[in-house]
């Protein structure tokens, strides 16, 4: 499955003017880069994948619509998956991306 370009394009009009920003294809989807570090992606799988805070992981996890990211089995603490049905409004989009950005501003630049 190819990423929602739909969905891609939202992301950029909300961030689309962040400082150290660049896009990627990765995880088979669009991935939005913050000084080298992935902050969210356009999911190849449907939906948005972002980077946060490992230790928010179970809490954030409460949220609907959301989980964490599973690779190869293993849920991912600090990697969460967000439904596209929690993404329908820009109030819900924008939750989820300031999130994966600040904690991608908060890593070393790459």
């Amino acid at each position: 499955m190819a990423y929602d370009e739909e969905l891609a394009n939202r992301i950029r009009e909300l961030i689309g003017a962040e400082p150290g920003l660049t896009e990627k294809r990765m995880f088979g989807g669009l991935a939005f880069l913050i000084n080298g570090n992935m902050s969210v992606s356009a999911s190849g799988q449907g939906g948005l994948l972002l980077r946060v805070n490992p230790d928010e992981s179970d809490g954030l996890v409460k949220a609907p619509n959301a989980e964490l990211f599973v690779m190869r089995g293993r849920a991912m603490p600090g990697w969460m998956r967000i439904a596209p049905e929690g993404l329908r409004t820009k109030r819900e989009l924008e939750r989820w991306v300031r999130r994966g950005v600040t904690y991608a501003r908060s890593l070393p630049p790459k």
